[in-house]
């Protein structure tokens, strides 16, 4: 009887988490709330509580926080050395002599850049080069913003910084081998359709009239080397074929980049310009890490409420893996404003207590909830670069919505039955 309580209070104040996120709640305060009270609902010893929910679970995830800094670091230079804006510069020089094949090579340029850089930082010191560019050769608004947002969106499957956000509910998986091809696959499959989606209105795009934003004035940065432009995919690079870790990985094409943009001249510019960056890395990150800190207590705490969990999941959680990636792709706009697929809103709970329950394998897990997060990604108005672009382009949210999530739902579908492909056996 006492469990059967413990396990309806549980699910309430699931429930009630929920609508505390799509109103627009703190997610750090509502994390660690509900560790809380997941904890004394679930009459957790209270020494259990201080080292299995709070510290163990946040010192367990250090690692894991120096992989994002090293990430968030390498996107940074990728800004502030002129390499990214050297790269989104090149699609300008196509124009208006072929705007379709100019705003498919914004689209490849923006997920070449985002494989590595991450933050809204980044999106806005790219996004002003590049959706002038669109919107300068015809591109209508309400194409050009969702194209930018779901290019974005495409490479975060094997971007280290969001990856490693995600593996805080599933440690065991790694950055590396069966995973990365996956991702590169599900990164493809989002590129193609965002691609197909621009021949889809390539009538609109060469009948479009040109557009100007207001506010924008000249971007300067300084030119780099076409060199230069493979640096951004050398740490996946290095981890697929040559089996490196991460932060190696990180280190040395960051090192590579500050020789080939010149950083290396001078030791007192060296000294300032990694000081820079660095100081800009770690504000980029700094909330996200206490986020994540709040996420993984909470996670702690669903982690020792399993017992109380196990008999719900097996009355609604279909066994096939077949059938669960299905309907998560088919129910994939939950992920949206922060619902329960998302799994940095409301979503965290389902992965934590799907984590936990070890009903699947973590290596399903992963991606089949990453795919239905990343739609949010992609085309939600609470991803605070999706909601930059809208107010700097001053696009109507409607339009983004109707024009973003009808592509962003086919391409959710299609990545999660590769998930099962990859994975579900």
């Amino acid at each position: 009887m006492i469990n059967i309580i413990i396990s309806i209070l549980l699910l309430l104040t699931f429930i009630g988490f929920i609508f505390y996120i799509i109103k627009g709640g703190n997610l750090v305060i509502g994390f660690f709330v509900m560790a809380l009270l997941w904890s004394i609902i679930g009459l957790v010893p209270f020494d259990q509580v201080v080292q299995e929910v709070i510290a163990k679970p946040a010192l367990n995830y250090g690692p894991t926080i120096i992989y994002i800094v090293f990430g968030s670091w390498f996107g940074r230079v990728l800004v502030d050395s002129g390499i990214a804006g050297s790269i989104s510069a090149q699609t300008q020089k196509v124009g208006r002599k072929a705007p379709i094949l100019a705003a498919i090579l914004v689209v490849l340029v923006t997920a070449l850049i985002f494989s590595s850089a991450y933050g809204v930082g980044s999106v806005i010191a790219i996004g002003v080069i590049l959706i002038p560019i669109l919107l300068s050769i015809g591109v209508p608004k309400k194409i050009a913003i969702p194209a930018f947002t779901m290019a974005i969106g495409a490479p975060m499957y094997i971007n280290v910084v969001l990856f490693n956000q995600i593996k805080a509910f599933f440690p065991s998986v790694s950055f590396s081998g069966k995973y990365l091809a996956f991702g590169l696959t599900a990164m493809s499959v989002q590129l193609l359709g965002v691609i197909i989606f621009i021949l889809i209105n390539s009538k609109q795009i060469k009948n479009g009239k040109i557009e100007t934003i207001a506010a924008n004035s000249q971007v300067d940065f300084k030119q780099t080397h076409p060199i230069t432009f493979v640096v951004p995919v050398l740490p996946v690079a290095l981890n697929m074929f040559f089996h490196w870790d991460a932060i190696p990985a990180l280190l040395l094409a960051t090192i590579i980049a500050l020789l080939l943009t010149g950083q290396m001249k001078s030791y007192k510019e060296l000294v300032e310009f990694i000081n820079k960056t660095v100081s800009q890395a770690i504000n980029d990150i700094s909330g996200l890490i206490i986020f994540l800190m709040a996420l993984v207590m909470f996670a702690g705490a669903a982690t020792m409420n399993v017992p109380h969990f196990k008999d719900i999941i097996a009355v609604v959680l279909p066994s096939s893996p077949l059938v669960l990636a299905i309907a998560v792709g088919i129910l994939a706009p939950l992920a949206l404003f922060r619902g329960p697929l998302h799994v940095w809103g409301a979503g965290a709970a389902t992965a934590a207590v799907l984590a936990a329950t070890g009903t699947f394998q973590p290596i399903f897990l992963l991606p089949l909830l990453y795919t239905a997060s990343i739609m949010a990604v992609s085309i939600d108005l609470t991803q605070s670069w999706n909601s930059w672009a809208l107010t700097y382009s001053k696009l109507e949210t409607k339009e983004f919505l109707k024009m973003g999530i009808p592509v962003m739902w086919i391409i959710s579908i299609v990545n999660e039955l590769i998930v099962y492909a990859f994975f579900g056996h």
